[in-house]
């Protein structure tokens, strides 16, 4: 169904639409954005049925993808030993060795993210 049709659908059809569209997202990989583009549906509408189908509207939530795009940076204390930027990234992964010579390739990491 197209996003068109989601407007004739009752309750329990929406949720029906929705939790499938999920799923299917799950099991691609893609960031929401990207997999709503590629849908051709609503990046608002799939983050509202996204957390109410799981439940839950904690944006601290750790486990789940970021809905805002945005992540959260903090400083930390500056390493005597390196002067490289480590860019730590939700779920625990981190990309180290960052620093003004590869500043590009910082800019190009952010653009995937």
């Amino acid at each position: 169904r197209h996003l068109r049709e989601e407007s004739i659908m009752n309750s329990t059809e929406r949720t029906h639409y929705w939790q499938q569209y999920i799923e299917h997202w799950r099991d691609t990989g893609l960031s929401g954005a990207a997999f709503c583009k590629q849908q051709s549906l609503s990046y608002h509408q799939f983050v509202y049925w996204r957390r109410k189908l799981e439940g839950t509207d904690d944006a601290t939530d750790t486990e789940r993808t970021p809905t805002s795009g945005f992540a959260r940076v903090t400083q930390v204390a500056a390493s005597p030993l390196s002067d490289d930027l480590t860019l730590k990234l939700p779920g625990g992964m981190a990309i180290t060795g960052l620093h003004a010579g590869n500043v590009d390739l910082l800019g190009a990491i952010l653009r995937q993210l």
